[in-house]
């Protein structure tokens, strides 16, 4: 049996230290070392001390070291337009699911999305999206995740002056 739990702001070192995992596995090697760890740290203390956030993270402890996690799902919530689909508007995003090398093939990160998508359910959330790696596909396909038409867009805004 997995045990999971609300991530504590004393987790944030932890959820950090696998986000660059995740990164890694997406992008082919773990980012480098550099302020993106700190303020994503501070966002994390931040967001986690909020009694009632739209910050959901869950996680499994390492079994074998004290101190370290071995898997985190974490997810947020939007209040967009409701619409037919979802007249509440309320939207879910998974980004950040991600199990240690050490720890695959045991149900954890299964377990901590799981979780995260039973919080979207209390909450009220009528849509969950995320981003799918090759990798981890089969695992949201077989929670009922599906493919939306459509193509994604994005565009990256140069960082406000001064």
């Amino acid at each position: 049996m997995v045990t999971v739990r609300r991530a504590a702001v004393e987790d944030a070192a932890e959820i950090v230290r696998l986000r660059a995992v995740m990164l890694g596995s997406m992008d082919g090697s773990e980012p480098a070392p550099g302020p993106w760890q700190e303020a994503t740290r501070a966002t994390l203390r931040e967001r986690l001390a909020e009694p009632q956030g739209t910050l959901g993270v869950f996680v499994v402890n390492a079994p074998d070291r004290p101190g370290e996690l071995a898997a985190v799902a974490v997810g947020t919530i939007e209040r967009r337009l409701g619409g037919p689909a979802n007249p509440s508007g309320l939207t879910g995003y998974v980004f950040n699911v991600v199990t240690d090398p050490a720890y695959r093939r045991r149900g954890y990160s299964r377990a901590c999305l799981e979780a995260l998508l039973d919080w979207y359910q209390k909450h009220g959330v009528g849509k969950v999206d995320l981003r799918a790696s090759a990798e981890g596909e089969p695992l949201y396909r077989s929670l009922g995740f599906v493919p939306t038409p459509g193509p994604t867009l994005r565009l990256t805004l140069p960082p406000a002056p001064g």
